[in-house]
């Protein structure tokens, strides 16, 4: 029997892959910074605009889409 060799399966980076979703259309989805703790000296005007995620700056999409194996 002949095997013939093939490239290594390409592995998602796991710390990019939980701070990264990609959409239907392929854009990169990210969380907005500020909003993990210390919210009592936060306005609430201010944490209220930083819900929902927002798209990647268009600079970074093709780093972060190689380290999600795309």
């Amino acid at each position: 029997m002949e095997t013939t060799a093939t490239m290594p399966k390409m592995k998602t980076h796991s710390g990019t892959a939980k701070r990264f979703r990609l959409t239907g259309t392929g854009k990169v989805m990210r969380r907005r910074a500020n909003r993990g703790h210390l919210f009592e000296k936060k306005s609430s005007r201010l944490t209220r605009r930083l819900y929902g995620e927002v798209t990647l700056a268009p600079s970074d999409v093709k780093e972060i889409k190689k380290l999600l194996g795309k």
